[in-house]
């Protein structure tokens, strides 16, 4: 039960991440779309906008748009109050509690106008301090948290299983010097290892994902070097000698078949880890850079407000973090002990 509901929770996240710009109110690139006047709105707040095309025309497809957001979307503003007359709109933004209309726009048909200019926006989750859809943002973030999950985990396998494998069957010098390595890297905090390969490649999406990477290969390469000791003793292996297999063949074919399993579970709470490091990163800063949506960087931008009355800004995105982190360690506990023989 545990596990199944922990697999749907992630396969919605990660739908939702996938095609965000299909489901979110605010289609524009990085969910940027601000509106001042109505900053740190609380939940369900209502408001009537003004949409304005831009003079720029951006060449999109419908898939960039689709996967990427619109980089055309019309300029939104705040509505306080407005009114038609035959060939002109009048209106006062949001906050301008004026008796008379401040601005105004000549418009040739009222009903075409209302139709293609005018909506009506409900903010489920409000607005931050800049005025954006806080869960346009959250949904358009957990693509942040996805990717690094996948790129850091696949990076640590292949770093981890390549210097593991070695290490383990060949033994002597070679593993000698693996491990030498396995204890320097081990030895030096994660978050601070992290934050040095981040300011040395530069501040930067996947300057951060190859960071993350670079410092969770070290448990992959302990447990199959582990493995790898332990299965090459075996009779089969013994056999696979005898008939004049490569010690390529024999790695590939007979030994990492059989490891699986253990890799399975680790790349799920290295998956929750990296979720956790860029989390932390994003919010010292060093992560994914404005205007790009992350769950560390809306925390940075708003953990002030939990003591000005607006704590759900921060709340929200550390219950997101909270809750993948914790549906892929239920799922990997799970694993661990689905696939244990021993059981």
């Amino acid at each position: 039960m545990i596990k199944n509901i922990s697999i749907a929770y992630i396969l919605l996240i990660a739908f939702l991440s996938i095609f965000a710009y299909f489901f979110i109110p605010d289609k524009s690139t990085n969910a940027n779309q601000m509106h001042l006047s109505i900053h740190s709105k609380s939940p369900g707040f209502k408001v009537d906008l003004l949409l304005i095309e831009n003079n720029i025309n951006y060449n999109q497809s419908l898939l960039e748009k689709l996967f990427f957001g619109n980089k055309n979307s019309p300029t939104e503003i705040a509505l306080q109050n407005y009114d038609f007359t035959k060939n002109t709109f009048y209106y006062n933004e949001y906050g301008d509690f004026s008796d008379e209309f401040n601005n105004s726009i000549d418009i040739d048909n009222i009903d075409k106008f209302q139709s293609n200019n005018l909506i009506n926006r409900v903010f489920l989750l409000g607005t931050d301090k800049f005025g954006r859809d806080v869960l346009s943002r959250l949904v358009v973030g957990a693509r942040i948290s996805f990717f690094i999950g996948f790129i850091s985990v696949l990076i640590s396998l292949i770093i981890g299983v390549f210097l593991g494998s070695l290490s383990g069957y060949y033994s002597g010098n070679i593993d000698r010097l693996v491990m030498w390595v396995i204890n320097v890297t081990w030895s030096i905090p994660t978050l601070l290892l992290v934050i040095a390969i981040t300011l040395a490649l530069g501040k930067g999406l996947w300057q951060v994902f190859i960071a993350v990477g670079l410092t969770m290969w070290v448990d992959v390469a302990r447990v199959v070097r582990g493995q790898v000791m332990i299965i090459k003793e075996r009779q089969f292996i013994t056999a696979a000698r005898v008939l004049g297999f490569s010690d390529l063949r024999i790695l590939i074919k007979h030994i990492l078949p059989n490891i699986v399993s253990p890799l399975i579970i680790i790349s799920a709470a290295n998956f929750a880890a990296s979720i956790l490091i860029e989390s932390g990163l994003s919010f010292l800063g060093l992560g994914a850079q404005p205007p790009m949506a992350s769950w560390g960087s809306i925390i940075k931008d708003h953990y002030n407000y939990i003591i000005l009355g607006k704590p759900m800004l921060a709340l929200i995105p550390g219950i997101c973090i909270m809750s993948l982190v914790m549906a892929f360690m239920l799922l990997g506990n799970k694993l661990r002990d689905k696939l244990d023989v021993k059981n």
